[in-house]
């Protein structure tokens, strides 16, 4: 019986080759199976929006543009690609090789431009300054930064020149862009909602599609940084080159907020041996707390910042520092420790400190509806140094 079965399995085995044999490619719904996977398309966006305001927050201009990039899942197979915008009324299409070609010419010309973007600052400023001795500090600056910018462009090489003209040459001969490239640059009439598809479509002719409701935002004022005066507490820092490192830190009354703190100096500044985390010169607090340190600046209201500086101490006794951001309201040391006042407030020890050695310190508050605050310094029990004020606006 076994011997049958065997034989049996053999001539199955052999009417199956023999079947596999006969399949052709040739006909119809036999061999290999239809390729039925199409693409699956996506992209990705870039809010590359620009914009200027005068110092009065007026729109002087604005630029909506967004970087668009397709892509599918198909890695070969010869896709092509359509976009759509709806709305389309005024949208611009700008070839995404454009800013890439400014930059390489900022970059050439990297001196000038810094130059030229030093004295757009001041110009900015400019209409908007009150203080006559200001102003004049002002356009004696402007003067003094356009000679800087004739001799700078006067430097410049035959070869950067060359390289100039060759970007420009570039820029001027870049096909434009067309709703058919994978990745471009739509500019936008102004704020709104559109609708941005794209259409996907394979070698083999199968196509999708997908879509994204994009929303352009109005373009709003950039939140100016706070101006610290002597934020490092260095002679000649004051906007006009004059000031003993601690001028712009007295307060309206030495009667009421307490005397201005003293100045410190050391002779070596950063170099070998020193422990000041910059400059020759940091505010010295004496023990018996007496001395503080007040400022006010002005702030943007809704804005929120970053405030950092620097503390040391003397090891002798237990003592500590306080920074506070305190509201314009406060008429007095008194006032200011109302909780009504203090905005933000951080308190440093020298528990666990090494003798004169800074430590960085951070405080973020929130303008809320002040237009401008106050950075109050105090101290106690024991002899202590802040240096190096700054502040970031938080995004």
């Amino acid at each position: 019986m076994k011997k049958y079965l065997i034989k049996l399995k053999y001539i199955v085995l052999g009417t199956f080759v023999s079947l596999t044999a006969c399949v052709s490619d040739d006909l119809a719904n036999v061999g290999d199976l239809e390729d039925i996977t199409g693409p699956t398309p996506f992209y990705n966006l870039t809010d590359v929006t620009s914009s200027e305001f005068d110092c009065n927050d007026v729109e002087l201009w604005a630029k909506y543009d967004f970087n668009f990039q397709g892509g599918s899942n198909l890695a070969v197979n010869g896709t092509s690609y359509q976009w759509s915008v709806s709305p389309s009324e005024n949208v611009a299409l700008i070839n995404k090789d454009l800013p890439i070609l400014e930059k390489s010419i900022e970059a050439e010309l990297a001196a000038v431009v810094a130059l030229e973007k030093e004295i757009a600052k001041l110009q900015f400023k400019l209409p908007c300054e009150t203080n006559q001795a200001k102003k004049d500090v002002l356009e004696a600056q402007i003067v003094d930064f356009e000679a800087q910018l004739a001799s700078a462009q006067d430097a410049l090489s035959d070869e950067t020149i060359q390289n100039v003209a060759d970007l420009e040459s570039q820029i001027a001969n870049l096909p434009a862009a067309t709703l058919q490239d994978r990745e471009l640059i739509f500019s936008f009439p102004g704020p709104g909602e559109y609708t941005v598809g794209l259409t996907v479509t394979d070698n083999l002719g199968k196509s999708d599609y997908t879509e994204k409701l994009v929303t352009v935002n109005q373009a709003i004022p950039t939140i100016p940084i706070p101006e610290i005066g002597e934020p490092g507490f260095e002679d000649n820092s004051l906007f006009d080159g004059t000031g003993d490192g601690r001028d712009s830190w007295r307060s309206p009354s030495s009667s009421k907020w307490g005397s201005v703190f003293q100045i410190n100096t050391d002779s070596n500044g950063r170099g070998e041996g020193s422990d000041l985390p910059e400059g020759v010169q940091a505010a010295k607090f004496p023990s018996d707390g007496t001395r503080t340190g007040y400022q006010e600046i002005e702030v943007t209201p809704g804005a929120t910042y970053v405030l950092t500086y620097f503390t040391a101490f003397e090891e002798t006794s237990f003592g500590d520092v306080t920074v506070s951001i305190v509201s314009t309201n406060a008429d007095s040391l008194e006032d200011a420790k109302l909780e009504a006042n203090i905005i933000a407030s951080r308190t440093d020890t020298n528990v666990g400190r090494v003798d004169n050695v800074f430590k960085k310190h951070a405080i973020t508050f929130e303008a809320g509806e002040n237009e401008a605050v106050i950075i109050l310094i105090t101290n106690s029990g024991v002899e202590s140094r802040v240096d190096a004020f700054d502040i970031t606006v938080k995004q």
